[in-house]
C-alpha cells in the first residue's frame, strides 16, 4: 500500500502528478492503457471534463452517445465514455463517489448572468478555462462540447426537473478513468461561487496519471 493514501489502489508507475489550483484550467495527454486519477483534495469540488482524440482532433467526447449507450444520465464505475464516432475513449474503472453528472454543463458568463444576475457576468467561468486550455492545442469555442462534471451532484426528480445541489464528495475521494485510446484531457477546476457545486468555495484538485 502506498504511503500516500490518495494513491491507494494504483499499481502502475506514476507518470504525472500535479495539483491544479482552484479555478484553474488543466490539460494533459493520457495514452491508451494509462489511468488518470482525479482526487478531490478538500471535498465538494466540481471538475468539468472534456476529451479529445490525440490522433484526430475532430473526434471528441460525446455526451449523447455515452448516455444513449449506457441508458443512464449518471456515470458510475464501468461507464464507458464514448466519442462522437461511437468509439470508447475512456472507462471509469473506480470511483469513491456514487455517481457523476453528464447534464449540468459548464458555467459561463452568459449562464451566470441569466441565473444569478448581471453583476456576475465578469466572474471567471468553466467556459473561460476550457478556452484557455484548448487554445494550447489550437482549438476554439466551436470545439467545445457538452462536458462531464466529476463530483458534481445534479439530481433529477420524477417530473424531469433538475438542480445543482450540495456535492456528494468529501476530502480525498477519487475517480479513476482509463484511456482506451490516446486522448487529450481538458479540465476546468470549476470556479463557480454562486451555487453549491463547489460548496461556494472552489478548492484545488490533484491529477495523477499512472501506466
Amino acid at each position: 500500500m502506498s504511503q500516500d493514501p490518495h494513491l491507494d489502489g494504483l499499481t502502475g508507475p506514476i507518470l504525472h502528478d500535479e495539483v491544479v489550483p482552484d479555478r484553474a484550467p488543466w490539460s494533459h495527454r493520457v495514452n491508451a492503457g494509462e489511468t488518470l486519477r482525479i482526487i478531490d483534495l478538500e471535498g465538494n469540488q466540481a471538475v468539468d471534463f472534456l476529451l479529445y482524440s490525440a490522433a484526430n482532433d475532430a473526434e471528441r467526447y460525446s455526451a449523447q452517445d455515452t448516455i444513449a449507450a449506457q441508458a443512464n444520465i449518471f456515470l458510475r464505475t464501468g461507464s464507458v465514455l464514448l466519442s462522437n464516432e461511437g468509439r470508447p475513449m475512456m472507462t471509469i474503472t473506480a470511483t469513491s463517489v456514487d455517481y457523476h453528472d453528464t447534464i449540468g454543463g459548464a458555467c459561463s458568463c452568459e449562464s451566470n448572468s441569466l441565473r444569478y444576475g448581471h453583476h456576475t457576468k465578469a466572474q471567471h467561468s468553466c467556459v473561460d478555462n476550457f478556452l484557455v486550455a484548448n487554445l494550447r492545442d489550437g482549438r476554439g469555442k466551436r470545439d467545445m462540447v457538452s462536458n462531464i462534471n466529476f463530483f458534481m451532484n445534479v439530481p433529477v426528480t420524477a417530473d424531469g426537473a433538475l438542480g445543482i445541489v450540495d456535492g456528494i464528495s468529501a476530502p480525498g475521494l477519487t475517480v479513476d478513468v482509463r484511456a482506451e485510446m490516446d486522448v487529450i484531457v481538458v479540465v476546468s477546476n470549476c470556479p463557480q461561487i454562486n451555487n453549491p457545486c463547489n460548496g461556494f468555495n472552489p478548492t484545488p484538485v490533484r491529477m495523477v496519471v499512472t501506466a
